[in-house]
Order: C-alpha cells, then sequence, then structure tokens
C-alpha cells in the first residue's frame, strides 16, 4: 500500500479531489483518507503543521495501513539562490536542523547516538529520477525543523551552512520515523517563498499554485 501525505488542507485536498472511490477512516483525532490515485491503491493523510504532528501522522499511517512507500507532497521555503518560486526540490536527504546538542560536541543537527543524523531515501529516489528525468527538478538537501523561517539573511545562512536547498516544517520527521520504521519515503516540495524577507507575503500568494505543482508531480510517480 502507498502512503501519501501533506501537512496543510492545501496540499491534502488537491490530492483527494481526484482520488476515487474514497473511503475516510479516522484514528484518534487523525482523518485518512483510502481510495485509488492514479488507478493505485492509496492512504492519504493530512499531517498537520510541524515535527510531532508528521511523526504522528506518519507513525499511524504506516502502523495501522501496513504502508510499504510513503510519498510526501507539499511546499517549502528556498533557502538557495538557484531554488526560485515553483520549482519542484526532491530530498536526496534530510536534516532536524533544529536539533542542538553542540554542548556534547556535536555539530548543529546531528542527532546523539544515531548512526546517521541525515535521513535518506533508497530505492524510491532511483525510480523517482527515472521517471522524471524530463522534467526539471532540484535534488538535494532539504531542512525541517519547527520555525517558519521569513528572513532572508536566515534563509542564506542555512543554505550555507547545510549546503541545502529548501526548508520546511515536516520533512525531516517523516523521514526520521520513515527510516526507523523500514518504510521507504520520498519528499516532493515546490517552492512557495524565495530568498526574500517578503517570505511571509510570497508564501501567502503562492500557496496553493505550489501545492498543486507538486501534486502534478506525483502524479508523475504514482
Amino acid at each position: 500500500m502507498i502512503g501519501i501525505i501533506g501537512a496543510m488542507s492545501e496540499e491534502v485536498d488537491i490530492i483527494k479531489d481526484i482520488m476515487v472511490d474514497v473511503s475516510e477512516i479516522k484514528i484518534s483525532d487523525r482523518t485518512f483518507y483510502k481510495g485509488k490515485f492514479n488507478d493505485k491503491e492509496v492512504v492519504l493523510a493530512l499531517s498537520g503543521i510541524g515535527m510531532v504532528n508528521a511523526t504522528i501522522t506518519t507513525t499511524l499511517l504506516i502502523n495501522e495501513f501496513k504502508i510499504d512507500k510513503i510519498y510526501f507532497s507539499g511546499v517549502a521555503g528556498s533557502i538557495n539562490k538557484d531554488v526560485n518560486l515553483g520549482d519542484i526540490v526532491i530530498s536526496d536527504s534530510l536534516v532536524e536542523y533544529l536539533f542542538d546538542a553542540t554542548a556534547f560536541g556535536y555539530k548543529i543537527g546531528e542527532i546523539p547516538r544515531m548512526n546517521s543524523s541525515e535521513f535518506k531515501p533508497n530505492e524510491i529516489l532511483l525510480d523517482a529520477k527515472n521517471k522524471l528525468k524530463n522534467e526539471k527538478i532540484k535534488y538535494g538537501k532539504i531542512l525541517s525543523g519547527d520555525k517558519f523561517v521569513s528572513s532572508k539573511s536566515e534563509k542564506e545562512k542555512l543554505g550555507k551552512d547545510f549546503d541545502a536547498l529548501a526548508v520546511d516544517m515536516e520533512s525531516a520527521a517523516i523521514a526520521h520515523t520513515a527510516v526507523v520504521l523500514g518504510v521507504d519515503f520520498l519528499i516532493i516540495r515546490s517552492i512557495s517563498d524565495s530568498i526574500t524577507d517578503d517570505s511571509t507575503i510570497e508564501y501567502s500568494e503562492f500557496v496553493n499554485i505550489a501545492a498543486n505543482n507538486s501534486k502534478n508531480i506525483l502524479l508523475k510517480l504514482i
């Protein structure tokens, strides 16, 4: 079974609207939509915003529906001058950039007592690169943390410090959970705000366009 996650209604509704044979399943306070997307059996979930919400939803999705791979479809902010509004970024690694154990000699973003603090997709990424070889996709690192990054200077610093392309509030938590539970995953993010001090304005204007861009890529993969 394929799992699909979006953090916000803007990201989930445009996917649900083109699903067929949809049944709604409530687990705790979460709603899951089981049906067909592009003629494939899927379960779609609205995670809610933030790292904990993303972790809870991913765990329930995997354990309750026996998911064997997960796609995330949504929006993110650019932290690289070459990544612009509407661009599609697919992660080849993800980092929880706000994790701070530097007092014990770790680098920012490193999680103590784990084999790696970068969470990476496996075969699902190779499949995506093959299916999307004629698309303009940027592959690289995505950062996640419980903060909406709105200032140009902070975005530029994050991009430089981590050699990353985009930042959001859920992807690394989904990736971390999927890796621990043994499920392959792919994060698809369309850029809703660029490297600018006007990020909140751009986001409000472009979030729906960006979410639709991400959904269109998902259609090519599933």
